[in-house]
């Protein structure tokens, strides 16, 4: 699966999300991601609780296409903070 389609699939599930993925292990690697998203609805959330949006976003995909995704989440101003 190509990067930018599983940006597509994260930005469609979570409310005004900007999502980047990279395939950090190597550029072949096609089902090994990590994933920054920022988006207003991680607001009040949990780590927990963001990550589980990144999944659910992220539904079959992450039984078949996707073996592993490492997930850096926030809202607007903890990027800006940060």
């Amino acid at each position: 699966m190509e990067t930018d389609a599983v940006e597509t699939l994260i930005e469609d599930g979570i409310p005004d999300a900007d999502a980047t993925v990279t395939t950090p292990r190597d550029p072949d690697d096609d089902d090994h991601y990590a994933a920054e998203v920022i988006s207003p609805a991680f607001e009040d959330e949990s780590l927990v609780d963001r990550h589980q949006r990144v999944h659910d976003a992220l539904d079959e995909h992450m039984h078949d296409e996707i073996h592993a995704i490492e997930i850096r989440a926030y809202t607007p101003e903890e990027y800006d903070d940060a």
